[in-house]
């Protein structure tokens, strides 16, 4: 295998990270990472109200927030805050919300 051969094709998934959104710590990596994580908590919204057998519409309702609100958080369109998060998984999908913090 030649030189440039290892180069175009990553041997891990970090490498594939590392040359698509640039090293950890960078500003281009650093929003990859915070867009992958509004990614998971959508299809974890999503999933969930699926498995409850619930539409957008009736979890909007439980919510008293609009369907479109709903939608845009399943295809994580914008930020979404804590206190509403909670809302979402205790109040509308019967959940708990566990958030830990390393530093």
């Amino acid at each position: 295998m030649s030189a440039s051969s290892s180069k175009s094709n990553p041997k891990t998934i970090n490498e594939h990270f590392d040359r698509k959104y640039g090293k950890v710590g960078t500003k281009s990596r650093t929003n990859f990472e915070e867009n992958a994580e509004l990614y998971i908590i959508a299809e974890l919204i999503r999933d969930k109200r699926k498995e409850a057998k619930m539409t957008q519409q009736e979890l909007a309702d439980k919510l008293n927030v609009k369907r479109t609100y709903i939608s845009k958080l399943e295809r994580a369109v914008g930020d979404v805050r804590i206190s509403t998060l909670r809302r979402i998984v205790e109040v509308g999908l019967g959940g708990k919300l566990d958030i830990r913090v390393k530093l």
